[in-house]
């Protein structure tokens, strides 16, 4: 039977007793963490948010053993009691509160619980579905506790940071007009406008352009975001970034405020990083790493080797070269413990997917082996090792083909191996800004281009007589700041004069009716006298993320939802009855 609180007050939470509290009369409220029945004594560990402080029950208060012996895991407590120094022996050294504990006079039980279905007292393995669905259990645990508290304390250094440096935190409508372009929107049906729609915002993007407009100067949004699209460990159907708009803003505006921001948010947890952080073109990340979120804390940056056969015998490679494509690769530098069987594998696993991948290695006494066919000769595959660099010890991995193609495999190979390789450090932090990147894109299947970032970024001035000839050649003024290998912020210069933005509209196919339609109000608005701006969103969930050294972003959000985008604990998204369905005019027809 639950007591009730009555007048018991809390004067302390569970982690906060030290010595210095001894004879003290206190009153914790909380969990059963842990029981310890020793007989003669029993111990109850009292769990709260703050931590966890043993209390003690004698056998001498016959009542009250009693009562304290029908406690079990997760019971919410209320214990009166005096602080005492716990005997040296017994001493707790990985608690904060393990030289004390308190002495109960009084227990209050203020409700039994069911037995969980997986330990809350430790953090061991429990399937993922079973974690989400007891979400309210999982979060008693003491490293999703900690992940929680680290991100408000992450949301509030950011806040002060931006308040110092004269942003003004807006709130933008969440119910929108759906203008897709990209990831597909979240629509919310209208009960009074028959046949009409919402959008939940993909981005607050078009209204911090137009606050920009309205004069606002400096614009910050901590808020929530929603795309409709595939999910990965690091995606959420419903996610949350640091939004920020400045006018007249060049790109070294954005990295002059972001890189004393990362600073205030890395001493959060007490790390020092450097700045200013290195840049980066596009073009560059691609070719050098496969990627336009380059992971640097490895090395084995990816080579051009193409040289050693444009006028090789080896007609395979040299016809490649020639055809315009390339040769390129990366030198494993501590490649002693690949075995000829590793290696093998390592081939075979590209062969798998497609690819086909050779290698060439000098052994710690120089003694040069290949996969290379005979035909190529010793002396090629002596001139390739020179020409990577590739020391004794050293193993060198090659493919030949498309250069984009090319280094993209050679990429993701790099990072597998860093990964198994143990190179990956996760006390390290290697921040980069991407930039220069494309503005626009192909997209094969609609013959048509794409934004690269989205249809209201600026291109480069050098550029802009590109738009005409060779739209796909035009550079962008955008940039990405990656780190460790994940893209924690992206953003622009933005566009802002209407004839710019109709030109992107009209390379993006997207007709004067259909902009009128979709943008019209923003494309008036930008009539009105628009400063130049830009601006950046930075991935809260992923910087807490990797703060939190946790690989999923569903670590450090309190509710997440499944890969499958589905929240087992609420059991949503679910049916609605036919009365709703009637005044939202609609009706489900089943695929």
């Amino acid at each position: 039977m639950a007591e009730q609180l009555g007048d018991l007050t809390r004067t302390h939470t569970c982690g906060v007793l030290r010595t210095t509290d001894v004879d003290a009369d206190v009153v914790l409220l909380g969990w059963v963490h842990r029981v310890r029945d020793l007989g003669g004594v029993l111990f109850i560990d009292v769990r709260d948010r703050g931590g966890v402080t043993q209390v003690v029950f004698d056998k001498d208060d016959e009542a009250l053993m009693n009562k304290a012996k029908r406690l079990r895991s997760e019971y919410v407590v209320g214990v009166t009691g005096r602080v005492r120094r716990r005997s040296p022996e017994t001493v707790n050294a990985k608690l904060p509160t393990g030289e004390v504990e308190v002495v109960v006079r009084q227990l209050v039980v203020l409700n039994e619980a069911k037995t969980p279905p997986f330990p809350i007292a430790d953090d061991s393995p429990v399937s993922e579905d079973v974690r989400l669905k007891y979400r309210y259990l999982d979060l008693r645990r003491p490293r999703l506790q900690g992940n929680i508290i680290l991100r408000h304390k992450l949301t509030t250094a950011i806040r002060k940071y931006f308040d110092a440096n004269g942003f003004l935190e807006i709130e933008t409508p969440i119910l929108t007009k759906s203008t897709p372009e990209g990831a597909r929107d979240y629509l919310v049906p209208s009960r009074v406008h028959e046949g009409e729609f919402f959008a939940l915002p993909q981005s607050p993007q078009i209204f911090k352009q137009i606050l920009m407009i309205a004069g606002m100067d400096r614009y910050v949004q901590i808020c929530k975001c929603f795309r409709d699209e595939d999910l990965r460990a690091d995606r959420q159907p419903e996610f949350t970034q640091v939004d920020v708009e400045m006018s007249f803003a060049r790109p070294e505006t954005i990295f002059g405020i972001i890189e004393p921001l990362m600073v205030d948010i890395f001493a959060v947890v007490g790390r020092t990083i450097e700045t200013p952080f290195p840049r980066m073109a596009y073009s560059e990340a691609m070719a050098t790493y496969g990627s336009d979120k380059p992971d640097l804390r490895c090395g084995m940056p990816i080579q051009d080797l193409r040289e050693v056969f444009r006028e090789s015998s080896f007609e395979v490679f040299r016809k490649i070269v020639a055809e315009g494509g390339t040769v390129r690769g990366f030198v494993v530098p501590s490649a002693g413990g690949y075995s000829r069987s590793a290696v093998d594998a390592v081939v075979g696993q590209e062969k798998a997917q497609g690819r086909h991948l050779l290698w060439a290695r000098r052994a710690e006494d120089g003694t040069i082996t290949s996969s290379f066919p005979r035909a190529v000769g010793e002396e090629t595959v002596r001139r390739l090792l020179d020409a990577s660099d590739t020391q004794n010890g050293q193993l060198l991995f090659v493919v030949a083909g498309e250069p984009d193609t090319a280094s993209k495999a050679l990429g993701q190979l790099r990072l597998m191996l860093a990964k198994k390789d143990g190179l990956l450090d996760g006390e390290t932090f290697a921040f980069t800004w991407v930039v220069d990147f494309p503005l626009l894109e192909w997209d094969a299947d609609e013959k048509r281009y794409v934004s690269m970032h989205h249809p209201f970024t600026s291109p480069l001035d050098d550029d802009v007589a590109k738009l005409a000839a060779e739209p796909g050649a035009a550079r962008a003024k955008a940039y990405d700041l990656v780190l460790n290998g994940s893209e924690i912020g992206g953003g622009s210069i933005r566009i802002h004069d209407a004839d710019t933005q109709r030109r992107i509209f009209s390379l993006l196919n997207i007709s004067d009716e259909e902009a009128k339609l979709r943008f019209g109000f923003f494309l008036e608005a930008l009539e009105y006298g628009t400063p130049p701006h830009g601006g950046i969103a930075l991935g809260l969930d992923r910087i807490a993320a990797i703060l939190g050294n946790e690989s999923s972003i569903r670590e450090v959000i309190a509710f997440p939802k499944t890969a499958a985008a589905v929240d087992l604990m609420s059991d949503a998204p679910s049916a609605v009855d036919q009365k709703q369905l009637r005044e939202l005019h609609l009706q489900i027809r089943k695929s």
